[in-house]
């Protein structure tokens, strides 16, 4: 049997085992915390420095590739505007300010606020509207793989850029898309009516003019299809209106001084002479 000092003895040495336990688990962690905190702080140093390097890599790349860092600001002002658009269709009534496709031309890069002016004087059109639909246009053509030029080639031969415009057999807006044909590429911006919208029937109409184009092999016989003419002898000079005008447009996005209406020439008869037959002369007019 134990004594009093004996159990005394025993409970100290006890204690003395809890305790140099309780001191070894405390290193433990301390240690365990220590490494994981030297791991995490070596993982993110040199997670920045790749991303200082990704950064350093990326300006160099764009400084040695323009046309690169022009497609990314366009991408970048494409993600905007859609942010834009979440923000502005959010619930609650808009300014009439905010709801018109309008934009200012001063705030477009030189060669589209260029073509917006122009446009602007030769239809007679406001510039602020025209900029919006430079300015989509533009974005589109990259996404589509199409000029832009040519988009608003078009727009101008169809329509005059009248976003109401309709055509006697139910071509409507500004592409003058066939609305009842193209119903359901409409189903995703509201329905039918969205076709008097400038920016969704640009936006359509783009890619019915795209399946014109991959379905006749050709942008002249896209034309050709996108007018309803695939078929017939003679589209009217419709693809020939359209290209003139493309390549106007090119040339004023590219700086040079382009006038409004190309002069033309057409057949006229001159005066009948008494000894003579009549003649056709070629004379210049503008158009």
């Amino acid at each position: 049997m134990l004594t009093c000092t004996q159990c005394n003895t025993v409970a100290r040495a006890n204690e003395g085992r809890a305790m140099t336990a309780s001191k070894k688990i405390t290193l433990g962690l301390r240690s365990l915390a220590s490494n994981i905190a030297q791991c995490f702080f070596e993982i993110t140093h040199n997670g920045f420095a790749l991303v200082g390097l990704a950064v350093m890599m990326v300006v160099i790349t764009l400084t040695a590739r323009p046309e690169l860092r022009q497609i990314g600001e366009v991408k970048l002002m494409t993600w905007l505007q859609t942010r834009q658009v979440a923000i502005t269709e959010a619930p609650g009534e808009l300014d009439a300010s905010e709801r018109a496709t309008a934009s200012n031309p001063h705030d477009l890069p030189k060669q589209q606020a260029a073509v917006a002016f122009w446009l602007s004087k030769k239809y007679r059109v406001a510039p602020e509207p025209l900029s919006a639909l430079v300015a989509e246009a533009y974005l589109i053509g990259i996404r589509s793989q199409l000029d832009p030029t040519l988009i608003l080639a078009v727009m101008a031969i169809e329509s005059k850029f009248n976003p109401f415009a309709q055509s006697p057999v139910g071509a409507q807006g500004l592409m003058q898309v066939m609305t009842k044909v193209h119903s359901d590429k409409y189903e995703d911006f509201g329905g039918k009516l969205a076709a008097f919208d400038p920016l969704t029937n640009l936006r359509v109409g783009v890619k019915v003019l795209q399946d014109c184009i991959k379905r006749a092999g050709s942008l002249e016989g896209g034309l050709r299809y996108y007018v309803g003419a695939a078929n017939l002898l003679d589209d009217g000079g419709y693809a020939v209106k359209v290209m003139a005008e493309h390549t106007r447009l090119q040339l004023v996005a590219q700086g040079r001084s382009v006038p409004l209406f190309a002069p033309q020439t057409i057949e006229v008869v001159a005066p009948v002479r008494p000894d003579s037959s009549p003649d056709k002369v070629a004379v210049l007019i503008n158009s």
